[in-house]
């Protein structure tokens, strides 16, 4: 036995907290890289090592988009919960969680603002709201702001950013797939723009109606945009999936969307396509209207 022996004492923990706010850095989940959170919003959210692109809430969507204040339409709209649905638990309450979450009634804001100088109606989809799912709201929001926009002459875009139509409202909720698709049809019958954004996730019965049928369709770097998932279409076919697959470079490739675009350069790029597409240019005058003839 040693005469002499140190006796090492555990490191006991400061009392006071650490002076470093929570929140200030964030980590990439692709790269590793840690960033702060001021350095990210001004990139827009996109990582500036490896250009992930994390995901944005709709209020910073339409921020991101818009080139000013916008007017929200149809804010006050929420779900009655028409099946009283019920899994691990009351859909009431999974609604009730998401309003005081996200502040917002439902998984979509529609409203009206200026994209590069042109009048637009804007919709964009809210991840954080059961998925960004499509229920009877966000079926009725959409529409009435496609409407909004046929009565104005105003071109529309729509974020994707959703897991699909919501199970918890059933058929009720697969009917606004062809809802929104037959408003979709009468604004091009009118011949006014409409440009589909498709972002990291767009899945199900959105992808099955409106997020593809833009008449130019858009999509984020490495956007997950698919119906199944990768996961269910690997057990029911029983085959490997190749790399890539469903990500939105993968469906350029093949002809399911017409170009990706960084989201640094998203707006410049959205504002060509409206250009391109007649939006912004002078409107023919109204023809004169015969004076009545002279009553004898």
């Amino acid at each position: 036995m040693a005469w002499f022996k140190k006796v090492r004492k555990p490191i006991e923990a400061s009392p006071d907290k650490s002076r470093v706010p929570e929140g200030l850095w964030v980590k990439c989940p692709s790269c590793g890289q840690v960033i702060y959170n001021k350095d990210l919003a001004a990139s827009l959210s996109v990582c500036t090592k490896c250009a992930h692109h994390f995901r944005l809430s709709a209020p910073e969507r339409l921020r991101t988009l818009l080139d000013g204040d916008w007017e929200e339409h149809d804010s006050g709209l929420t779900s009655t919960d028409p099946l009283l649905f019920t899994d691990t638990k009351p859909y009431r309450q999974r609604l009730e969680a998401s309003i005081a979450g996200t502040g917002l009634n439902d998984a979509v804001i529609t409203a009206s603002g200026r994209v590069g100088g042109i009048e637009c109606v804007v919709a964009a989809m809210e991840y954080g709201f059961i998925g960004g799912s499509m229920g009877v709201v966000v079926g009725e929001k959409i529409t009435r702001a496609i409407e909004r926009a046929l009565a104005a002459r105003h071109p529309v875009i729509i974020v994707s950013c959703s897991g699909g139509a919501r199970m918890m409202e059933g058929a009720l909720s697969l009917m606004q797939m062809a809802k929104i698709s037959a408003a979709l049809a009468r604004l091009d019958r009118a011949r006014l723009p409409y440009i589909s954004i498709l972002t990291d996730p767009t899945t199900g019965g959105v992808t099955a109606s409106f997020a593809m049928l833009g008449d130019v369709n858009i999509a984020e770097p490495r956007a997950l945009i698919g119906f199944a998932g990768p996961r269910v279409i690997e057990q029911t076919i029983r085959q490997k999936l190749p790399e890539g697959f469903q990500r939105s470079e993968f469906l350029v490739e093949h002809g399911m969307l017409d170009i990706v675009v960084d989201r640094r350069e998203l707006k410049d790029v959205v504002v060509r396509m409206l250009h391109f597409g007649g939006a912004g240019l002078p409107r023919p005058a109204a023809p004169p209207t015969a004076e009545p003839p002279p009553v004898a």
